[in-house]
């Protein structure tokens, strides 16, 4: 009998790797293939998202990135609160790429110990946009250096989002109208 139930938890157990694996599979996100975190870094604009926790209330959201002297990538996180827009509301973190082969799927940090996957999905070859997701396709950015973006790139990256699996209907624009 306490065999059995050995042999039974064990299939149970080799069932949910495989399973976890077959997810992994269903779950991978082509990203670009290399960054130059020099040119990445800067002021970026949210042009969209889907909507989050942690930028709830927010409006004119921007992202800049700077590099530290340990390697790491500083982030900036900043938005106007929409019940008060002359309040800023920050928040400072960190990001790494923790596998070199893969250049474009980085970790960022907030918290310790928590750490959140940031997938660069399309990349302007000047920096000047991009889109940005997680292989669980419930978190997606479209990032511009300026405050609008033109509709025809807009287009192109919300088709290329839906293409890898992102439920588009969820984006919401982010205002950047603010002073």
């Amino acid at each position: 009998m306490l065999f059995t139930v050995r042999t039974l938890f064990c299939l149970f157990l080799l069932s949910c790797q495989i399973d976890t694996s077959n997810t992994m599979k269903k779950n991978e996100l082509p990203t670009v293939a290399a960054v130059d975190i020099n040119k990445y870094a800067g002021t970026w604009y949210e042009i969209a998202k889907f909507p989050n926790s942690f930028e709830k209330g927010l409006t004119c959201i921007t992202a800049t990135y700077s590099l530290r002297a340990d390697g790491k990538i500083g982030v900036l996180n900043k938005g106007h609160k929409i019940s008060d827009p002359g309040k800023i509301q920050e928040s400072k973190g960190k990001a790494w790429i923790p596998d070199p082969a893969y250049p474009a799927r980085l970790k960022v940090q907030f918290f310790w110990p928590f750490a959140g996957n940031y997938y660069i999905m399309d990349l302007d070859a000047d920096y000047q946009y991009a889109l940005v997701g997680d292989p669980s396709r419930n978190y997606l950015w479209i990032l511009c250096r300026t405050k609008q973006m033109d509709e025809a790139i807009y287009g192109r990256l919300t088709a290329k989002a839906k293409s890898l699996g992102f439920d588009i209907s969820r984006i919401e624009l982010t205002p950047q109208d603010c002073h």
